[in-house]
């Protein structure tokens, strides 16, 4: 656990008219701590209220627990986390407490105050950091492998973590650039009718690593950047023929690569690079009958060294809340349709 309670006693005692055991613990809140880790009006002790199994009372900077022991020790632990989380300066929201509740239910070994305090990159006062335990470990494998696949729905931050370990790989000299690139496959729309020049018509699909690096990066500064070549976004035909050296090289939307073009960007690897690859294979726009190159790459490179593959689910989704439940509501419909035989429909191999 990363930090303790202070001022912790527990008394448990059997009630004689019944046969349930209950326990009760006591513990004092630092003053410094109590306000963040109640909330604007008590907005996270209701988050914790509604979470924890055990009742939870607040008088002044104390705070008791009781029910049954089990549900006892486990808001203790979770009260623990969200002590630490605040004594370190940390932001306590309902989403704090939830994704807290959320880490230790799963039973993981690390401590939710250092994934929810771990910091990636800085700027204006806004702090780029995992926020679930999946996020810390796939930003954990960036710094541990040298091509790493980032795969996962909507919402999960993939794209958004390399963008930030690159940004602070480049500030940090680690690589000299930044190179961007995604599969310019037509979604709905064909190219062809779009207006203006190729670069205008290649743009769009360019334009979600443009607004990620604008959150990291000054705005003003990435002209110059881009001109220098130390931050290049092109699309994954840009990158045939060449060799990567000193690169952070992120290929984003990697489900709607084909298996040739997965092998072509992997080949393209050079000394002192590191490559990211991000995609849904839920959503995937190729042709019918065209394989998408991230849903084999696995089977392909499985027992590669210096390789790592992390999946990020509906449980990782940052967005609002109603993503990841619009994201299971899909998962749960596919799986209805695919039992029926119809995995076919809506869109193509996979565009559920």
């Amino acid at each position: 656990m990363a930090g303790t309670v202070p001022q912790h006693s527990t008394e448990a005692a059997e009630a004689a008219a019944t046969p349930a055991q209950r326990a009760q613990s006591n513990f004092a809140v630092p003053d410094t701590a109590a306000l963040v880790l109640l909330g604007t009006r008590d907005e996270n002790l209701r988050a914790a209220e509604e979470l924890l199994d055990a009742d939870v009372h607040v008088r002044g900077n104390e705070i008791t627990l009781t029910g049954d022991p089990a549900d006892v020790a486990f808001a203790e632990r979770v009260f623990a986390e969200l002590v630490t989380l605040a004594d370190r300066g940390q932001q306590v929201g309902p989403d704090t407490v939830r994704r807290t509740v959320a880490m230790l239910s799963a039973g993981a070994s690390e401590s939710p105050a250092d994934v929810l305090s771990m910091d990636i990159l800085s700027r204006r006062g806004r702090t780029i950091r995992p926020k679930t335990l999946n996020q810390k470990r796939y930003v954990d494998a960036i710094d541990k492998h040298t091509v790493v696949f980032g795969v996962g729905p909507a919402g999960t931050g993939k794209t958004y973590l390399a963008m930030a370990k690159a940004v602070q790989a480049l500030q940090a000299k680690q690589v000299n650039r930044i190179i961007l690139t995604r599969p310019a496959v037509e979604a709905g729309e064909r190219l062809g009718f779009l207006p203006g020049t190729l670069y205008e018509k290649i743009d769009p699909y360019l334009r979600p690593l443009y607004d990620a690096l604008h959150d990291m990066v000054d705005p003003e500064s990435i002209p110059r950047l881009m001109q220098a070549g130390t931050i290049e976004i092109a699309p994954l035909a840009y990158m045939r023929g060449r060799t990567l050296n000193d690169a952070f090289i992120i290929l984003d939307e990697a489900q709607n690569t084909t298996p040739e073009q997965m092998k072509m960007f992997l080949t393209r690897l050079g000394f002192g690079s590191k490559i990211v690859v991000t995609g849904d294979i839920t959503q995937v726009d190729l042709p019918s009958g065209q394989r998408s190159g991230l849903r084999v790459v696995r089977e392909i490179l499985e027992g590669v060294a210096d390789l790592h593959f992390a999946t990020l689910t509906s449980h990782d989704v940052v967005r609002h809340k109603l993503v990841g439940d619009i994201v299971d509501a899909y998962e749960k419909w596919h799986a209805v349709q695919e039992a029926a035989g119809n995995g076919h429909v809506v869109g193509g191999q996979g565009r559920r």
